[in-house]
């Protein structure tokens, strides 16, 4: 794997691009070319990517697409990479469009790699490391936040990522294992609180979060879910916008409304938080881990926390495709992916930094 199309240049598909054209030709594409204080070191194409005639011809002859395109996109350009024989990358969360993503995989000539950001992505990677130590499984509870790290407002929040990308997580039904039975369960709910260094978030369930790890861990837990974690009032407020003035059927208002109120901040944090517990042989033992990650310096330039926490797993995965560490073709399911491995790779080796 030589040449690679990164579709949708925000700033977290900018920063794959950037931390990719280290060891990969890498052109970037999006409708308009990003503009930041300084060079990109990777060619920049300006072209309309809903536009099939132009993607496939942008994706001609390259060896790897990686899309960091809002997720109702990705439909489009999984079958044209598909169709090309080309590996396919993205960072989606929506379960409806990571299905449709495997059924092309099983007939794909290349890698067909959904879900490789933070959460799906990074968090399952974790959580299936994490069990490794035990002979019998109970529970894995996996957590994630991606917050301002000086909230303010009662919303306390800002939308340092996709406004649809979240408004879709806090809409849509969530996977989980309850009482050892896989079950659809609703966002927006199971509230608990937790402790992080003294400072008390609320964490509740949304989508997506658990990428296929129902599916792999069906049988083996009593308890699999994953939950946001938010600043106190946030879940509340966001259930009176969405249900009770009924937002959640106007979706594109609620995202206007929101990335009004709620733009992104420049001093962010991401918070990982993940528990297994079961046992090796008689006993009976809990696995965590824990990690604030802050705002870091790559190539020279600071990006915000949500951007490199995301940008780091799906970089880190491609190069161990073009390594051969992982499959050459077929599905990818995120907790087969070895951590180990994971943070050896260039891009990967970010997240044993220590917090700052």
């Amino acid at each position: 794997m030589k040449n690679i199309v990164a579709l949708g240049l925000g700033k977290v598909g900018t920063l794959v691009g950037v931390m990719l054209s280290d060891k990969f030709t890498v052109v970037g594409v999006d409708k308009k070319s990003p503009h930041y204080e300084f060079d990109l070191p990777f060619e920049v194409v300006e072209g309309d990517v809903t536009d099939e005639l132009f993607v496939r011809k942008i994706l001609l002859g390259k060896d790897a697409v990686v899309s960091s395109l809002p997720y109702f996109l990705n439909k489009g350009i999984a079958k044209i990479a598909h169709e090309l024989g080309m590996h396919y990358f993205d960072l989606t969360e929506d379960v409806e469009t990571t299905n449709y993503i495997r059924s092309l995989s099983e007939t794909s000539k290349g890698v067909m790699a959904p879900q490789c950001g933070l959460a799906p992505g990074f968090i399952g990677i974790i959580g299936a490391h994490l069990t490794q130590d035990f002979t019998k499984l109970r529970d894995i509870e996996l957590r994630v936040g991606a917050l301002p790290r000086y909230p303010n407002g009662q919303m306390a929040y800002s939308f340092t990522w996709s406004p649809a990308g979240v408004i879709n997580e806090y809409i849509n039904d969530a996977e989980a294992i309850h009482n050892g039975e896989r079950k659809m369960v609703t966002s927006l709910d199971g509230f608990e609180y937790i402790n992080i260094g003294g400072r008390e978030f609320e964490a509740f369930t949304t989508s997506g979060g658990l990428g296929t790890m129902c599916e792999t861990f069906e049988g083996k837990v009593d308890t699999l879910n994953y939950k946001s974690i938010r600043y106190p009032g946030h879940g509340n407020l966001m259930k009176f916008l969405i249900n009770e003035l009924i937002l959640k059927e106007d979706k594109e208002s609620l995202t206007r409304i929101l990335e009004n109120a709620k733009p992104p901040v420049k001093e962010d944090v991401v918070y990982i938080y993940a528990v297994v517990e079961g046992w090796q042989g008689e006993k009976l033992f809990r696995n965590e881990y824990y990690k604030a990650f802050y705002p870091q310096m790559i190539q020279g330039n600071e990006w915000r926390a949500i951007s490199w926490t995301t940008a780091a797993s799906v970089a880190g995965v491609i190069e161990l495709v073009a390594s051969g560490d992982l499959p050459s073709k077929g599905f990818i399911k995120q907790e087969e992916i070895p951590f180990e491995k994971l943070i050896q790779t260039n891009n990967g080796r970010y997240y044993t930094i220590e917090d700052q």
